[in-house]
Formats: structure tokens, sequence, C-alpha cells
């Protein structure tokens, strides 16, 4: 009994082991595979492999598991039958009618996959329901194309492997994961470089020829379903696999070998892929041009004053305890303000207040996410190749611009109208010496209205208003990090604030609430005793989207970046290029704080500042210096563009968009493209080591 139920697993098994094997084969004999291997070690590498496969092929069994579990004809006699079709129904209803329902909250088309997949779950439920006589032929087609996703997943991984391989000499890392981030560029780049019809032809005529020959060897099994004690037995022992096969892998991954080849061939790729996806990092040392370390540290320091990577900050002036509110507005581009050209008139408030601040005109973001965002303005670095240090592992105790105030004697937070846990803020600020308000600190009365993203600004802004009251009442002086989230898909917020409807979901009125909410916390800040001693940072995290012609395009992470203070900070504008790093030490700096700073980021009025801006996606690193974008990226290649700025209406220093010449490697500023990877392997090399912690 026990052989014939788990067939259709038997066979798929033998099919992915024998894919990877395939591969492994492959792999052993590709030109890219630069090792010799004796036979033995040839052996040992395919048993090994075989294991790693057969362990990894049960974890992947779960889904096919549960389909296997819930194949049932009790479900569809009366009252079953008729009490799981109508929860189906309310299901969906649910779905197409509520407006912000769970599903729709997510934006995107989280609600329209979720709705067809419910809908046809209803279709083929009802056909089962009320035609019994069809009911195994219905039952038999689903199957069919059960087994057929499953193949065809098997074979476009395997493909897809591959041409990773191919490219990288490894199985996946954090690049894949990338991948998956990346879509559209990722698609437009497999169009242009692959024959890709013809690919995905072979493949699903490969995957359909296998599903055929599985599907007669198995369907039979259908005709006869396992009572409930056999599925019992049947779901303990699969459950019993599962955790054989997690505590094998945790042992079988941690095989390390002195040869990169053996260890990358031997290995599978899945758990490699999951482990990227878990620990954010791409190596640099291993993917990225590298120079001698020491001159790598000369060239990066020789812009300090001392070329120190620790070094005093003394401003000879008395320090100025003013309070200090960062605020970083989420996705928004410097195009959405009329300053750039925007004609929508939908940033009313920031625009007037950009007139009466010290404006930056020329800001460059890091990144392209909220976390790359915060961690330039947290840890004022210039971005690494992977994911952001909040979200990855031994990201506490940094050198951070909490850590400066705190030794000045302020109270240090970080506000949030979500749930911190998301992308790891919550672990990243609290290991780092921040407190935190955020949704969890509001009372069910404080919230007007909340999304999936967490409450509305204008409730936020209320409660940064009551948390500063309660600042200013101790005596301290008070540095606070807030972070906007209503200008986010699904762009919802609530309706009669602004003139677009808050269920339009329009970015358009996403950025107008944010600025309608903004202008409301200062009116309310204004009446507050301690508005006078604040000094106000108004500076998006990132662009609302980052896709261009080019690997980073300039306009997609210009950003808008202002310091107010009435009284304090006169109206003017630095037009000079920066980046997204030197904004708190020039703050720091227009405080008059003297510190022994590890920021990598500059005063932009100390005699040192030279003008040069940091951009990154999670794999490719730029510089923007002297009318220069150099770039460099796996797998160390070195690209570089001059730049010119197009010819419009618009002043030069509100003038985002440039034409990025492409250019030859035999004409290439050789000083920039040093300064470049002086400047990424330092850092990389610096936090490796932990010399940019406290």
């Amino acid at each position: 009994m026990f052989i014939q139920r788990i067939k259709p697993f038997l066979y798929l098994g033998f099919f992915y082991l024998a894919i990877s094997l395939v591969l492994r084969i492959i792999f052993l004999f590709h030109p890219i595979t630069t090792a010799d291997f004796s036979f033995f070690e040839v052996i040992k590498i395919l048993m090994i492999g075989i294991l790693n496969d057969s362990l990894v092929f049960v974890l992947t069994c779960p889904f096919l598991a549960l389909y296997f579990l819930f194949l049932s004809d009790s479900k569809y006699q009366k009252p079953y039958g008729y009490i799981i079709l109508g929860v189906l129904l309310l299901f969906f209803l649910y779905i197409l009618l509520i407006p912000n329902n769970i599903f729709k909250q997510y934006g995107g088309s989280v609600a329209e996959i979720a709705l067809s997949f419910i809908g046809l779950k209803i279709i083929f439920f009802s056909l089962m329901l009320f035609l019994p006589e069809k009911r195994i032929k219905i039952r038999n087609v689903l199957y069919f194309i059960t087994i057929f996703l499953y193949v065809l997943l098997i074979v476009f991984n395997a493909v897809s492997e591959y041409f990773f391989y191919n490219e990288f000499g490894l199985r996946y890392n954090f690049i894949a994961v990338d991948y998956l981030i990346y879509t559209n560029e990722v698609i437009g780049n497999i169009m242009e470089s692959y024959p890709v019809v013809p690919l995905f032809l072979a493949i699903f005529a490969i995957a359909a020829v296998f599903t055929i020959y599985i599907y007669r060897k198995t369907n039979s099994e259908l005709l006869n379903l396992p009572n409930l004690k056999q599925k019992l037995i049947l779901l303990i022992s699969f459950c019993a696999l599962v955790v054989i096969s997690l505590i094998g892998l945790n042992f079988t991954t941690k095989l390390k070998s002195e040869n990169v080849f053996k260890e990358e061939i031997q290995a599978n790729g899945l758990p490699k892929f999951y482990w990227a996806f878990t620990h954010n990092e791409l190596d640099y040392f291993q993917f990225y041009p590298v120079m001698n370390q020491q001159q790598a540290d000369k060239t990066f320091l020789s812009q300090y004053a001392p070329p120190l990577l620790k070094r005093n900050i003394e401003s000879g002036k008395p320090e100025l305890k003013k309070n200090v509110v960062l605020i970083s507005i989420e996705s928004l581009s410097a195009d959405f303000m009329e300053h750039y050209g925007n004609t929508q008139k939908i940033t009313p408030f920031l625009d007037s207040l950009a007139d009466r601040s010290l404006m930056f005109t020329n800001l460059y973001a890091t990144g392209n996410r909220t976390v790359r965002g915060l961690e330039a303005l947290t840890l004022c670095i210039p971005p690494t190749a992977g994911e952001s240090i909040i979200k990855r592992e031994n990201n506490e105790n940094k050198f951070t611009t909490g850590s400066v105030f705190k030794s000045k004697g302020y109270d240090v937070k970080f506000l949030y109208g979500g749930y911190s846990y998301f992308d790891n803020m919550k672990d990243f600020y609290e290991g780092n010496g921040y407190s935190i308000v955020d949704r969890n600190n509001f009372s069910p009365e404080e919230i007007t209205f909340a999304n999936v993203w967490g409450v509305a600004d204008e409730d936020m802004a209320k409660k940064a208003i009551q948390t500063m009251n309660a600042e200013a009442k101790s005596g301290k002086p008070f540095f606070n990090h807030w972070m906007t989230v209503s200008n986010h898909r699904p762009f919802t917020y609530p309706n009669g604030k602004i003139d677009i409807p808050g269920d339009a979901k329009s970015r358009e009125g996403g950025v107008k609430y944010t600025d309608y909410s903004l202008k409301k916390f200062f009116e309310m800040a204004k009446k507050q005793a301690w508005y006078q001693n604040t000094v106000f940072v108004i500076i998006a995290d990132h662009c609302a989207s980052s896709a261009g012609n080019t690997e980073l395009p300039m306009d997609k992470y210009r950003i808008p970046a202002m310091i107010f203070s009435e009284g304090f900070i006169q109206p003017q504008k630095f037009t000079q290029t920066m980046s997204q790093i030197d904004v708190m030490p020039t703050l720091l700096g227009l405080l008059n704080f003297n510190y022994q700073s590890k920021f990598l980021g500059q005063d932009v009025f100390s005699k040192t500042f030279q003008p040069k801006a940091y951009v990154a996606t999670y794999q490719d690193l730029g510089f923007i210096k002297d009318n220069y974008l150099t770039i460099i990226s796996p797998v160390k290649k070195i690209k570089q563009y001059s730049l010119t700025q197009q010819k419009n209406n618009l002043s030069p220093e509100f003038n985002i968009y440039y034409d990025e010449k492409f250019l030859k490697p035999d004409s290439q500023n050789k000083n920039l493209v040093e300064q470049t990877i002086a400047a990424y392997q330092s850092t990389s090399y610096w936090l490796k080591e932990n010399q940019l912690n406290r």
C-alpha cells in the first residue's frame, strides 16, 4: 500500500535526481570550471550531490503532499459539499466587493491573483459536486496540471541554474535574488541575450513529455483514494522525512572545500538561493573589481581631514543643542515637486517650505528601497552590494546618527506608522540604541485610517507631536527620525483631505496626501513651545521608480532634501552634487557639534568637501563625480558614462535629466574608476571587519 500511494513522489523524485545529475555532470565539464578532479573526487562530488538533491526534493513536496491529503470523495457528500462551496463563494465575494480587503491592501495584482485562484477553485469544485459521474475525469485533469507544474518547475530551475553557472561559475547567490526583485530589467536582458521563444518552447515540450509519462504511470492511484487512517500514516511519515531532510541539509550545506568549483558543483542551488535570500549579502571581494586594500583605504580616505576613518570633528564654535526632527518621506522623487518642473501641484507645502529652507538641489539617493535610504541617513556610508545593512545579521552597535546625538544627551527615537518589524527596522534601530514608536503604540481611537503599510501619515503626525511634547517635558533635547508610509502602493488614505479621492489609488494622490500631512504636522508643531528650538530635516528615502535606459538612470535617484528652522537656518540653495549620506554630517556641522566621526559622508560646507554621489541597486554600484558616472558590477565589470545635462526650460540646478554616453574602456577616466573601486571596496572591508561599529 505504502509504495503504491507514494508512486507520484517516487517518479517525480527520480526525475528531479536525473535532471540534477545531468546538470552536475555538465558543470564538471563546463569550460568555466577550471579545476581538475580525480576520478574519486568526481564520485564524491556526485554522491554528495545526489544526497543534497534527495533532501531538497523532500522539502519541495509539501504542496504536493497537501494536494493528495485533500483528495477525497466524502467532502462532496451532503451537506459538506454545499457548506464548502458556500464558504468559497463568500470568500470570493469578500475579495471582489470589500474595498479595503487584505489582498487589495497589498496593491499590485495580488487581489486579482487571489480572485482568479478562488474563482477556478469554485468552478472545479462545483463541477465535481454537481457532476459526480465526471468527477474522476475532472480529478485526472487537475492531477495532470499539478504534475505538469512540478515537472515544469524542475526543468525551468535546471535551465536557470545552467545559465547562472554559465555566467558566474557559481550556484545561486544574492544576484539570483536580485533577479527576482528587478523582474522588468531581467526579462529585458534575457529577451536581448537568448533565443527566448525556442528556449521556452523546448522547456514546455520537455515538461509535457515527462508529465505524460509520469501521469500514465501514476494516475491509477486516483481511482482508490486512501482512507483517513492511511492518510494519517502517510502524513506522519512525510513529516518525519521533512525533519530528517532539514537536519541532513544543515549538515551537507556546511561541507566546505578549498576548491570553490567542487563546493559549488556538489551543492544544490535551492538551499543556496534560500541562504542568499535570508542573509542578503553579496561578497564584494568575490564578485567586484579589487585593488590593494591599503591603497584602496588611502585613496578613499584622502578626501577627509585628517585622512583617517576615525577622525575628530571640531567646530571651534559653541555647540547648539537644538531638537532635531528628521523626516524620511516614502518614494518622493524630485520630479514630483514644482521646483523640478512638475506642473500637477501635488507638493504645494513642500515647495513653499523649500523656499524657506536650506535646499539641496542636486542630491542623490543611494538606492531604490526604503531600507537603503534609512541606512544612508542613519549610518552615513555608501551602499554596499546585496541588501541594506538594516536587513543583515551583525547590524547592531554601529556608529550612527543616533549614537552621536545620544552622546550629546539627546533622547533618540525612530517613529514609523507601520509595524517596525517589517524590513528588520525594529531590530536594527533598537540594536543601535533608538527607542521605537510604531503602530503598536497607537490606541484604536488614535487611528482614523490605516492600510497594510500602517496608519495614515496624518495620524502619525499627531502621534509625533504627542511624542515630542512628552520628550520636551523631560528637559532633554530630542532627535526623532520619522519615516512616512502613505506614499506607497496601494496609495490609499482618508477621503475628503485632498482633491484626489482616497480610494483612487493614484501615485499623485499618495504624494499629495503626504504633502498635506506634513503641512498639518508643521501647523501643529508651530504651536508647541519646543518649535523655535527645533531643526527639521526633510528628505526622500528614494525615488518612486528606478527603471530607465541604463543601469543607473540619473533622474531615478535624484531626490528633494531641505533643512528648515525658523530664525536659525537662512533660506539658500546648495547646488553642488551631493549624496544622501552627506545630509546628517552637514546638519551636525550646522549645530557646531564636536565629535569623533566614522561617517563616510561629509559636511558639504567643510573645506574638504568633494562634490560626488553614490547610487546603487543590489548589485550595480555607481559613483557620480565630475560629470561621469562610473559603475562596477559582478563579475568584475566596469562601465563608465559621460554625463551631459539635457536641454529644457528648467534652471540647471533643478534639471534632473542627463544623457548618459557609454565610454569604451580606453576612453574611461581611470582616476575615477580607481576612486569608485576604492570607495566601495573600503566600505565593504570596514563593515566586514566591524570597523564601522561604535
